[in-house]
């Protein structure tokens, strides 16, 4: 399983992306179930601008099925927020928060994002060990 983090939902739907053709490229290679959050979402739609063509394309992705969507519940908001705290020096928003509790409810380390330097920082809690995300591409 990978989570989706907003930048590449960006550059997929923005052919104007630097980063556009290689998100294409990447998402067209994953083979696994592929997950991304409400928040993640709530600013890629953000980004891209909520009427705008690349929402729409997003908004077919996502209801495609082909992206799935994990959901917060309280404690996992909780969690969030304890994240964002922890990380208060280096600042996490709720998006990176969101994917960091995702990875740790849902056993995955593997992480498809642009924000390469925040997610070489960021770790996924595995009972007592801290674990190190995986990065894509």
């Amino acid at each position: 399983m990978i989570l989706i983090d907003a930048g590449p939902l960006v550059a997929l739907f923005d052919r104007r992306d630097q980063d556009h053709a290689r998100c294409v490229t990447t998402l067209q290679s994953i083979r696994e179930p592929a997950y991304t959050t409400v928040a993640v979402l709530a600013e890629a739609f953000h980004i891209l601008g909520p009427a705008s063509i690349g929402a729409a394309a997003l908004r077919d992705l996502v209801l495609s099925g082909s992206v799935g969507i994990w959901f917060f519940d309280l404690g996992a908001v909780s969690r969030a927020f304890e994240l964002m705290d922890t990380y208060s020096d280096h600042p996490m928003d709720l998006a990176d928060a969101s994917i960091v509790v995702a990875a740790e409810t849902l056993s995955t380390h593997k992480v498809f994002t642009l924000d390469v330097g925040d997610f070489q920082t960021y770790r996924v809690r595995r009972g007592h060990r801290h674990e190190p995300f995986e990065i894509v591409p």
